[in-house]
């Protein structure tokens, strides 16, 4: 009988734990790295990197002045910097969305987002991937590249509060075979190039300059 409830306590006490507990990692001043095939949570830093191997899993990433880099078929939560860019490779899953204020966003082919991807001053790239959200950007160039599908539309805000010295307007590219449903909304002058391949939603606040080659015309 003790034998039996001995045994029983054990398997109830193996039950209550994870199987894998996932390490948390937070800094001030330093880089982080997730390696490769590994289970975290939060990666969280203040002055520093975040690399996120092939095939590690991470609850959100974020960092203040660092740029993040994900790994082909890679998983988190969320990406976000304020001093940095994000580069996302092959069929990587991001269940939320992807946010840096001065640096640039990549994904690449395979990527799936479930949110929105957002820059200030930063450019937009997309390769055959899956945006559940919007895009918005303040002074970033935006390429909706080929086979990418974008469900939220686009928007380029005014600037406010700040004097703009772009010396050219951002370029916002749909290329070959791309989609982007809902709305297109700029409220500050862009050059648009649309494939004639690509589908996109209602434009507002600039005309639309169609091209059937494999790259948009060269400025």
């Amino acid at each position: 009988m003790i034998r039996t409830r001995t045994v029983l306590l054990l398997t109830l006490a193996l039950a209550a734990t994870p199987a894998l507990a996932q390490q948390e990692i937070s800094k001030v001043n330093g880089s982080i790295t997730a390696e490769a095939g590994q289970a975290y949570g939060d990666l969280d830093t203040v002055n520093g990197s975040i690399r996120i191997h092939d095939g590690a899993t991470a609850e959100d990433a974020s960092t203040v002045n660092g740029s993040i880099t994900v790994g082909d078929k890679a998983r988190a939560e969320s990406l976000e910097t304020v001093n940095g860019a994000i580069r996302v490779g092959k069929d990587v899953q991001v269940r939320k969305g992807i946010e840096t204020v001065n640096g640039s966003v990549f994904t690449d082919r395979g990527t799936v987002v479930g949110g929105g991807i957002e820059t200030v001053n930063g450019a937009i790239g997309l390769v055959a991937t899956q945006l559940g959200g919007g895009i918005e950007t303040v002074n970033g160039d935006v390429t909706v590249g080929v086979g990418s599908h974008v469900k939220g539309g686009i928007k380029v805000e005014k600037p406010h509060g700040i004097r703009m010295n772009a010396k050219r307007d951002p370029r916002i590219i749909v290329g070959p075979n791309a989609i982007v449903d809902g709305p297109l909304v700029f409220e500050r002058p862009v050059t648009l190039y649309v494939h004639t391949s690509a589908k996109v939603g209602p434009v507002t606040g600039a005309t639309a300059k169609p091209f059937s080659t494999d790259t948009a015309p060269a400025e």
